[in-house]
């Protein structure tokens, strides 16, 4: 399965990442609760936990010291990811979109059921940062030292973001 990349610049705001966002289209079948479930264990089996069931917060924001992993377990969203410069992708039930660490990302618009998992490699802890101002350039160096994770959430070691992000 190969994933479709994005590339977000820094917009002086939301400082982004050199590391492409990664979405895997269609990657599993399940919906619903099933599909959390589904989440939860494939995740959890990848060394991605800290696991949440939510939506995704109708703001910009990004974290400074950990990668993240979606999926999409009901529903759909327009998802601005990269900043007010960013752009809007669809995201569908089915997909798993891995987030770099400093990629902004925000719910524009969301269809009623929209359900979305998600997780942290070696389910580190997260925060939250708006591109406030003060963030920076701390939240910088946070996100250059975040490690590349030892597992694709999705596919496992030595594929996926493990040869992409190497």
């Amino acid at each position: 399965m190969t994933p479709e990349l994005h590339h977000f610049e820094d917009d002086g705001i939301i400082p982004n990442n050199k590391l492409p966002l990664l979405i895997y289209r269609h990657a599993f079948s399940a919906r619903k609760e099933e599909g959390a479930l589904w989440l939860e264990k494939r995740f959890a089996g990848q060394n991605w936990s800290n696991f949440w069931l939510n939506g995704i917060y109708n703001y910009h924001h990004y974290h400074s010291i950990t990668h993240e992993v979606l999926g999409v377990y009901a529903g759909s969203a327009s998802v601005q990811f990269g900043g007010e410069s960013g752009t809007i992708i669809t995201i569908d039930a089915g997909d798993i979109i891995i987030i770099p660490a400093g990629v902004g990302h925000k719910n524009i618009f969301s269809s009623e059921d929209f359900a979305v998992a998600g997780a942290y490699p070696e389910g580190h802890s997260y925060d939250v940062l708006k591109g406030e101002a003060g963030e920076r350039p701390f939240a910088d160096q946070r996100i250059a030292a975040v490690p590349i994770p030892e597992s694709d959430p999705l596919l496992g070691k030595n594929k996926g973001l493990s040869k992409i992000w190497s």
